[in-house]
Parts: C-alpha cells; sequence; structure tokens
C-alpha cells in the first residue's frame, strides 16, 4: 500500500498499477490522472524509472469556495465531474465498511453545518465539499482519496461565485439537504445495500 501523505517528487505508481490498485477502468484512470495533471498535482516521467509523480507544489492560487459556475473550460469540469462520481461509490462503500464512532459524529456534524446553509450558495458549496473530502478520508486506500481529493480541488478551483435563480434554490434546498442526509446515515448504518442506493441518489440528484 502506497504512503497516503506523499512529497513532491514522490512516485505514485503507473497508470497500469494505478488501474489495479484502484480497480478502475483504465479510461477513467487516465482521465484522473489528466485532471491532476492539468491541476498541477501530478507529473508523467517517461523513461525505465518513469512513471506518476507528486508534482512540485504550484504557487498558483487555489480555491473558489463556491457552486458551479465554471471559470475557464466547462467540458474540464464536466469531465473532472464524471471522474468524481465514478470515485463516489467505491470511497462511500469504503466509508460504509470502516468508519468509526467519529467518523460518523464527524459527519453528522457537517450535516448540520449543511443544513444552516440556505441562505447561502456559497456555504453550502464550501460544506458539501468539506463532507465529501472527509468521507473520503475515511478509506484506507491511499490512492483513490488522492484521487478523489485531487479531481474536488480541480473543481474547486475552476469555479466562480454563482448567484443561482433565488426561486429553483429554495425549492430543490430541503432535497440536497435529504439526498446528502441519505448518504451520511447510510455510511453510519454499515449497510453496503443502503450504501450503493445513497449513492445513485446522489449521483442523479446533486
Amino acid at each position: 500500500m502506497l504512503a497516503a501523505n506523499k512529497q513532491p517528487g514522490d512516485f505514485v505508481g503507473t497508470l497500469a498499477e494505478l488501474q489495479q490498485t484502484t480497480g478502475f477502468a483504465r479510461a477513467t484512470v487516465s482521465e484522473a490522472v489528466r485532471l491532476l495533471r492539468e491541476r498541477g498535482v501530478m507529473e508523467i516521467r517517461p523513461g525505465r524509472d518513469g512513471g506518476l509523480f507528486v508534482a512540485e507544489t504550484s504557487p498558483v492560487i487555489k480555491l473558489r469556495h463556491t457552486l458551479l459556475t465554471v471559470r475557464h473550460s466547462a467540458t474540464s469540469v464536466a469531465d473532472a465531474i464524471v471522474v468524481r462520481e465514478a470515485l463516489e461509490e467505491v470511497l462511500v462503500l469504503d466509508a460504509t465498511a470502516h468508519r468509526r464512532e467519529s467518523d460518523i459524529a464527524d459527519l453528522r456534524a457537517l450535516m448540520a453545518a449543511l443544513r444552516k446553509t440556505k441562505a447561502s450558495p456559497e456555504k453550502f458549496m464550501t460544506t458539501n465539499w468539506q463532507l465529501h473530502a472527509r468521507i473520503a478520508e475515511i478509506t484506507p486506500n491511499a490512492l483513490a482519496k488522492a484521487l478523489y481529493l485531487g479531481v474536488l480541488d480541480f473543481i474547486k478551483s475552476e469555479t466562480t461565485e454563482f448567484a443561482p435563480d433565488d426561486t429553483e434554490w429554495s425549492e430543490n434546498f430541503d432535497n440536497r439537504i435529504a439526498v446528502h442526509d441519505q448518504l451520511v446515515e447510510a455510511i453510519a448504518s454499515g449497510s453496503i445495500v443502503a450504501a450503493r442506493k445513497a449513492v445513485a441518489t446522489h449521483n442523479s440528484t446533486t
């Protein structure tokens, strides 16, 4: 198992190794790596001792804590969301199998915070990302976690402030809360069946 906390310049693996370790299709792994390279998280070195390495830290300012209005390439962000959703089930199922009481407490605390964000779509999205990142932290699969968090960072960096239609936001807020509450409670229950259902509902709704 690769260490979770890798430093700039550390070897991550080859595409084949990532595919074997994560269990994802080659196309999914390749797309995730492409996005991480664009984000400056990972670099590819050719040659006999080449492969994927943690990139040197970039001075580029990262986060824009907002709902999804795209700042640069809408296609890239759409691709990133596809990759994120492909990783979502693996991470949620891992969280369901490995969660501890402290994890459940943290997730429920984030849900409580999420419920208080109706007046601010920006705060909702910030808290939503924190919730999903906390779910990802539970998995023992360091590679899947690194890929997911890298893609999440990319999405955050490529979006800007967003003022949604007030009526649409108000009407759909309760549904967004219900979907995420289902996700957290499925993880808390330890039921893989409930977790799969919650992920399917989440990915088709949000």
